[in-house]
């Protein structure tokens, strides 16, 4: 197979999964709908062609039309046991395997021969939290990609690091395939609606047989309209209801968990910080894809602060951290941050230009009685650089400085 010959790089993925290359453990790959899961196992080809100038690679792409006999286990197993070779490694890399049925018999089947070193890609959560955990064990990894970060989008787009490229980030989203179109917002806006719309009808609609498509639209409309807001099912189904569109919190939480499962929005949890325990009722959403978001809900000035409470939560999670919506008596946290072990509360503010703004937003954090870091991120390039003891950083310093 021949590689793609515009290769752009990203390393913070490749070096996350570089310690289990080689090893008969099963690396999935999971993320949204053209957000580069296919170019990362390119450039894991290319790593593995360079080591092993012989390697066998096996590679199958279940959205190219030339693997369309590939249509259940039996098949896939088929092809691999004719392309594979004898007393030696063989590399197995499958593109999209959620359109191969029962595609987890034929992975566990491969992963017991050791010398199988098997990477694979799909755009639903729930498929191989459920099929392969079963299947499996203890013997895969999952590595979930995000779109661009902000770093990642200056680099594909070779800009600088300024107000106007952040503006931009934040308007058009960090879709790797953005790097091939013009920076117009009519084209741009297209392409993202292009995808927006294939993610609906592909990896919602159709895969969870999902009926009432005009409720699904009117709900992904009001949690593009109130992202970083707390609800519940039953909350946003009497809200909705409200708005003379009836449906029941069962039908919101299936619905919702379709958008979760193919990677639309992040469902955050909230978490008690004293209890040190997760909440059953109430979460907050938010976007993967910032311009996708954009395209639902449209770019609205008034929107600046929901936006950016967005784009942190995108870059922690781009970081590595498990993140939970803090809470402590009366005081909500925006996000309480995990990682090897160590917290992180992250407080986010659209501006901090009114004293009463300062105190609450800082204030919160000088209220958890522990030593681990608090940070405030704002819209505010001026304000300095700490407050209180409490550490403040810039939204463009935040996404460009902090790994």
């Amino acid at each position: 197979m021949k590689t793609p010959s515009l290769l752009k790089q990203r390393p913070v993925y490749i070096n996350r999964i570089k310690p289990f290359m080689n090893k008969s453990i099963v690396k999935v790959l999971t993320g949204h709908r053209r957000v580069g899961k296919s170019y990362i196992l390119f450039q894991l080809i290319d790593i593995i062609k360079n080591e092993h100038t012989d390697a066998n690679i096996i590679y199958v792409n279940k959205e190219d039309i030339r693997f369309d006999n590939i249509r259940d286990y039996a098949d896939l197993h088929s092809y691999i046991a004719e392309k594979s070779k004898s007393n030696q490694r063989n590399y197995i890399f499958i593109d999209e395997i959620q359109y191969v049925n029962d595609f987890h018999k034929v992975i566990r089947s491969l992963a017991l021969n050791e010398e199988n070193d098997i990477y694979i890609t799909g755009s639903n959560s729930n498929i191989f939290s459920v099929d392969l955990a079963n299947s499996l064990g203890g013997r895969y990894v999952e590595f979930q990609i995000n779109s661009l970060s902000y770093i990642e989008f200056l680099d594909f787009h070779k800009l600088d690091n300024s107000d106007e490229a952040l503006e931009k980030y934040i308007k058009y989203g960090g879709l790797p395939y953005l790097i091939h179109l013009p920076f117009d917002e009519s084209v741009i806006m297209e392409y993202l609606q292009s995808i927006y719309s294939t993610i609906i009808l592909r990896d919602v609609i159709q895969r969870k047989n999902i009926r009432n498509s005009l409720f699904l639209e009117q709900l992904i409309f009001f949690l593009a309209n109130h992202t970083g807001s707390l609800f519940s099912s039953k909350s946003i189904s009497d809200f909705l209801k409200s708005q003379r569109t009836d449906s029941s919190p069962y039908q919101v939480s299936e619905y919702v968990s379709a958008l979760v499962d193919a990677f639309v929005i992040h469902q955050v949890k909230r978490y008690d910080i004293v209890g040190k325990r997760s909440f059953e009722r109430g979460e907050k959403y938010y976007f993967e894809n910032l311009g996708i978001r954009n395209v639902v809900a449209s770019y609205k000035p008034q929107d600046r602060a929901q936006r950016l409470e967005n784009v942190v939560f995108n870059h922690l999670l781009f970081c590595g951290y498990d993140i939970k919506v803090g809470v402590s008596g009366n005081t909500e946290i925006d996000f309480v941050c995990k990682k090897d072990g160590e917290l992180l509360y992250v407080q986010v503010a659209a501006e901090l230009s009114r004293q009463e703004t300062i105190e609450r937003e800082f204030g919160n954090l000088l209220k958890i009685q522990d030593q681990y870091p608090k940070l405030v991120v704002t819209g505010e390039k001026s304000f300095e650089k700490s407050y209180l003891g409490v550490n403040h950083m810039y939204i463009r310093d935040f996404l460009s400085e902090f790994i």
